[in-house]
C-alpha cells in the first residue's frame, strides 16, 4: 500500500529497507528533520520495506501517513536494486534520489540539494561524502577531490575524471525524465551499481557537482556485503556484462571503452584478493572468469595499463596466470604484514589493500581509493 502525494514535488527521496532496524529511525529522520521549513511540497520520501526480517517493517507502518512519507511493504524480499526499482515506480518527483538504510544525511544537505537542482536543473547532480567508522572517525573518500573545481554544468567529455569518481546510485540525483530516456533501471543481484552508475555519466548533457558533503556513508555494519563471504560476488561478472553491452550500443567510443575496461578489471582484482569476500576455494575460478572477461573485453587499441604492482597484476591477469598471481598476493601479505610490527591479525584480514599502500586498512577503503586518478591505485566503489 502506498499514500498518493497531492502533488508532484521537486525531488523525491526512495529508501530500500532491508535488516537495518539499528539504523533505520537516524536515517529516515536525517531527511524528514532536515527538509526546510516552507519546502514540505518539493520533497517526498519513499521507504521500500523488501520484507525485512526485524522491526523495521513495523518501523515504517509507524511513518506511513505522515507529511511527505509514503512506505512500500514488498511481499516478498527482492534484493537492493528490485527494491529501489519498486520504490521509483511510485516516485513522482523530477528528481530521484537512492538513499541506502544504513546511512544518513548531515544538517543542511536538502536544502543545499534542492537548490541547486533549482540553478542548473542538470541531468545528474554528483554530491560529495564522509566515510563514518563505528568509532565515530569521519574519514574523507578518496574519490572526493575528483569533484572539486567543476564549474556550473558540464558533460563526461569535459570532465573526464567524474568517471572515476566513486561509482555508487547513492551519490547522484538524477533528472527522473532522463533516467527514462536512458531506459536505466537496477538489475537483479549483487554489484547493481555498475551498470546503472556509468550509464548516468555517459549519457548525461549536463552534471552538476555539489562540492559539499551530502551523504555519510557507514562504514563496518556487519551484514554489509563488502564483508560477507558469498558466491554471490560472480554477480559482478553479469553486471559488467550489462554495462559493456550498454556501450558498445549507445556509445562505442573507443576511448570511453578503454576507461571502462581498466576500471573493470581493477575492480575484479579487488575483489579476488579479498578475503572477507570469497572463500579461498572460490578464488581460483573467480580468477579465470577476470582473465576471460580480460579478452572479451580487450580494447584494439589497448588501455591505460596502471604502474606498479597493480599493473603487474593486470598483465597477469591478461596471461591468465593464476599461480603467479596467486604468489605475487601471497607475497604482497607477508610484505605487508612485515611493514607493520603487531598488526599481523589485521593484515591477515586486510587482503584487498592496495599494493602500493601497505597501511590500507579496510575492504571499502580500497575500494574508493581505486575511483581516483592515483597510478597506484586500484579500483572500485560501493557494491552492495
Amino acid at each position: 500500500m502506498v499514500n498518493e502525494p497531492t502533488h508532484a514535488p521537486l525531488l523525491s527521496i526512495v529508501v530500500p529497507v532491508y535488516g537495518v532496524e539499528a539504523y533505520l529511525y537516524q536515517c529516515l529522520e536525517s531527511i524528514r528533520a532536515d527538509i526546510p521549513a516552507g519546502a514540505s511540497d518539493a520533497v517526498e520520501l519513499i521507504a521500500v520495506d523488501d520484507a525485512s526480517p526485524d522491526g523495521c517493517g513495523a518501523m515504517l507502518r509507524s511513518y506511513a501517513g505522515r507529511d511527505g512519507v509514503r512506505v512500500v511493504h514488498l511481499s516478498s524480499n527482492v534484493g537492493l536494486g528490485l527494491a529501489r526499482n519498486a520504490g521509483l515506480d511510485v516516485a513522482t518527483g523530477r528528481y530521484v534520489w537512492f538513499v541506502d538504510s544504513d546511512d544518513w544525511l548531515p544538517p543542511g544537505t536538502i536544502a543545499a540539494v534542492l537548490d541547486r537542482l533549482r540553478q542548473h536543473q542538470p541531468d545528474v547532480l554528483m554530491l560529495d561524502h564522509l566515510r563514518v567508522h563505528e568509532d565515530g572517525r569521519r574519514e574523507v573518500d578518496a574519490s572526493s577531490h575528483l569533484l572539486r573545481g567543476v564549474p556550473g554544468v558540464a558533460r563526461l567529455a569535459d570532465q573526464p575524471q567524474l568517471l572515476r569518481v566513486q561509482h555508487t546510485a547513492w551519490n547522484k540525483v538524477v533528472r527522473r525524465a532522463f533516467l527514462d530516456e536512458l531506459e536505466l533501471r537496477f538489475f537483479p543481484g549483487w554489484y547493481e551499481d555498475i551498470p546503472f552508475s556509468h550509464p548516468l555519466l555517459i549519457g548525461a548533457e549536463k552534471i552538476s557537482v555539489l562540492d559539499r558533503v551530502c551523504y555519510l556513508y557507514r562504514q563496518g555494519r556487519q551484514g554489509a556485503i563488502t564483508s560477507t563471504r558469498s558466491g554471490r560476488h560472480f554477480d559482478a561478472f553479469g553486471q559488467y556484462e550489462r554495462l559493456m553491452d550498454w556501450v558498445a550500443r549507445k556509445h562505442p567510443d573507443e576511448r570511453l571503452q578503454a576507461e571502462l575496461f581498466q576500471l573493470m578489471i581493477s575492480h575484479y582484482l579487488v575483489v579476488v584478493g579479498n578475503d572477507d569476500r570469497l572463500h579461498p576455494h572460490l578464488r581460483r575460478a573467480f580468477f579465470h572468469r577476470v582473465a576471460e572477461h580480460y579478452r572479451r573485453y580487450l580494447p584494439a587499441g589497448g588501455y591505460p595499463m596502471p604502474s606498479g604492482v597493480t599493473g603487474l597484476k593486470h598483465r597477469l591477469v591478461g596471461r591468465g596466470d593464476w599461480l603467479a598471481y596467486s604468489a605475487l598476493r601471497q607475497a604482497h601479505r607477508v610484505a605487508g604484514r612485515l611493514r607493520r610490527p603487531g598488526a599481523a591479525g589485521a593484515a591477515d584480514g586486510a587482503t584487498d589493500e592496495d599494493p602500493n599502500r601497505p597501511d590500507a586498512a579496510t575492504t571499502r577503503d580500497a575500494e574508493s581509493a581505486v575511483a581516483t586518478d592515483r597510478p597506484d591505485a586500484l579500483a572500485g566503489g560501493r557494491l552492495s
